[in-house]
């Protein structure tokens, strides 16, 4: 497994700064504190992933383009043992990269959900995608707007219009789903 974290970091300041953007204006944009961009950006901080939602959203990227890390490869296979895995510091939220880093239109991400966790994200960090979930273990409760979706192993959900979102676990054992994304 590969830790993203630095990756991430890089991805940010390269992104802020080819928009011209100081650490203020992306702030102001994502509603996240420039101390903490800042820490992101020298890798002294993992984000947890409502502010990568939120610094996603601001920027225009989907958040795996924040995941991921910014080698490209030709390799048309994805080897667990290899496959890029983030945790969120604040949750233990867990998101592997299954796709092949050589890129393509679709991407499939893992995630594992503790028990009892709720992850929210901001419409704009869906804008730029379109995106469907499988629950592959135990419940998943997620909240689109003001409409609530249980989906229980086998459920597939596709997304509708961007609108704020929060995963949650209601369970007491971790959730595992799967997610692909195609860009819009």
């Amino acid at each position: 497994m590969t830790d993203p974290s630095a990756a991430i970091g890089l991805h940010i300041k390269l992104e802020r700064t080819q928009r011209g953007w100081s650490l203020a204006e992306l702030a102001e944009r994502a509603g996240v504190s420039k101390a903490m961009i800042s820490k992101i950006e020298r890798g002294e901080a993992s984000p947890t992933a409502t502010v990568l939602g939120r610094l996603s959203g601001a920027l225009g990227l989907a958040l795996s383009a924040l995941l991921a890390l910014a080698e490209q490869s030709t390799e048309r296979v994805s080897r667990r043992s290899t496959q890029t895995v983030w945790q969120d510091p604040e949750t233990g939220y867990t998101r592997r990269s299954i796709s092949p880093s050589g890129g393509g239109v679709l991407e499939l991400l893992e995630v594992e959900l503790p028990a009892g966790v709720r992850v929210p994200y901001p419409a704009s960090a869906f804008s730029f995608q379109h995106e469907q979930i499988l629950v592959m273990e135990n419940t998943l409760l997620f909240i689109e707007g003001s409409v609530e979706h249980r989906l229980e192993a086998g459920d597939c959900l596709q997304l509708g219009a961007p609108e704020d979102c929060v995963f949650v676990n209601p369970g007491d054992l971790p959730c595992r789903y799967l997610i692909a994304l195609v860009r819009r």
